[in-house]
């Protein structure tokens, strides 16, 4: 949340130069400089045992860095190794964050997060919508074509409140205190402010992924 200006598109090869740039000129990332490793590991949760390396991305609706970022995020998904399982995870710092903790996570017991969470990010960060309480959070979905009534039943249900505490469990095992931030594998984390940028940051995350492999 504390760096303004970054790039809002990367290729693939892009972030591989920016690996490299990053290798050449510093040595490769440096532990305490360019990321943390954690004196306790987090807890990690893969979902198929196909996968064996974890990556976490800790983000907030409100946010501006994390709507710039979503982007970034997105084309380098599309070129992880099939053995990496990435996840979002709104983190829970105080109330806002915690009624958009459970905006994801109701929206994901619905099925509609693919189709809506790009659109909650628009709306907030372009669009200036609120969507700081129930009701118009309500409304906003139901503008979106979601049932309105099933929305606020998840919104309140258990589920829901389960999945936002276990997300704020989450964040606290990883030390977060800003976002957007990247955990690897329960044992690092890495962000902008850490690397440099935030195209680094995910460079310095696949250097962290190697790192997870090897079990360094």
């Amino acid at each position: 949340m504390k760096r303004r200006d970054f790039s809002r598109q990367l290729a693939g090869a892009g972030l591989g130069l920016a690996a490299a740039g990053l290798a050449k000129a510093q040595g490769g990332p440096v532990e305490g400089q360019h990321y943390v490793k954690l004196s306790t590991p987090a807890p990690v949760s893969l979902p198929t045992p196909d996968k064996k390396v974890e990556v976490v991305e800790f983000f907030w609706y409100g946010c501006p860095h994390c709507f710039r970022f979503e982007p970034l995020l997105d084309s380098w998904a599309k070129r992880l190794p099939p053995d990496v399982a990435l996840r979002q995870v709104p983190v829970g710092f105080a109330l806002p964050h915690q009624v958009h903790q459970k905006l994801f996570y109701a929206l994901e017991e619905m099925g509609q997060l693919p189709a809506l969470h790009r659109r909650v990010f628009t709306a907030i960060q372009e669009q200036n919508q609120r969507l700081n309480n129930e009701a118009d959070i309500v409304t906003f979905v139901g503008a979106n074509g979601v049932d309105r009534d099933k929305f606020a039943a998840a919104f309140k249900s258990f589920s829901v409140a389960t999945k936002a505490n276990r997300a704020k469990q989450l964040s606290e095992a990883y030390k977060i205190d800003g976002v957007p931030a990247l955990g690897i594998h329960g044992r690092f984390y890495t962000s902008g402010s850490l690397a440099g940028s935030h195209e680094r940051a995910l460079a310095v995350t696949d250097f962290l992924i190697q790192r997870a492999r090897q079990n360094a």
